[in-house]
């Protein structure tokens, strides 16, 4: 419940350019080819594909979307290790948030999101650096619903990924076109559940004191 708390109330703090609230997730996507050559739809007739398809690997995605800004970023990897994971975050804070004084990050406590990732991936200087920018706020277990990239990945997986895709710079082109696509109309999460509205909902979940 602590946990849960705490997300929610940061999801209602007011908007600062310079301390943005981030939520990160990531997801896989299996790589399948056709074996033979779909037939497109025709007047009177849907399209037509075959069962039949060719496993070609999986790749990784990692989801980072800023919900009061309207903005997502979304990166395809081959891994989804403790150092995917440390570089992501590298390029989040010096690529995307390069000003800031902190990036305030929400996500699920798996055990490579942690600051010991980036120990394990950079020098020590290089890595308390980069600590010192992130002030984490961990979702709690069977949380998911609480992270609102996964809202992200869900609207990545019905409007992009619901087809199969054979190779990782198809998937890298798709998911960059629908990136900028929503990007472009800036699609922001209105998020309305309140810790209030936790404790009344969810009161049976609360510990007896």
């Amino acid at each position: 419940m602590a946990r849960m708390e705490d997300v929610l109330d940061v999801y209602h703090e007011p908007y600062d350019p310079k301390r943005p609230i981030v939520c990160m997730d990531e997801t896989s996507k299996q790589l399948c080819s056709e074996t033979r050559i779909p037939i497109p739809a025709a007047p009177g007739r849907p399209a037509r594909v075959d069962y039949e398809y060719k496993r070609n690997g999986t790749a990784n995605l990692f989801m980072f979307c800023e919900p009061l800004k309207g903005w997502r970023k979304v990166s395809v990897t081959d891994r989804r290790t403790k150092k995917d994971w440390a570089f992501e975050i590298k390029f989040l804070l010096d690529v995307i948030y390069p000003d800031v004084d902190v990036v305030v990050l929400i996500m699920d406590n798996l055990n490579t999101h942690t600051i010991g990732s980036l120990y394990e991936t950079f020098e020590p200087a290089e890595a308390r650096r980069l600590a010192g920018r992130l002030e984490i706020h961990h979702t709690p277990k069977h949380g998911s619903w609480l992270n609102i990239a996964e809202i992200e990945l869900k609207a990545l997986s019905m409007q992009c990924l619901d087809r199969r895709i054979g190779t990782r710079p198809e998937l890298e082109s798709e998911v960059l076109h629908w990136e900028r696509d929503r990007n472009e109309s800036a699609v922001e999460v209105d998020w309305q559940f309140t810790t209030e509205d936790a404790r009344v909902r969810l009161k049976r979940l609360y510990p007896k004191v």
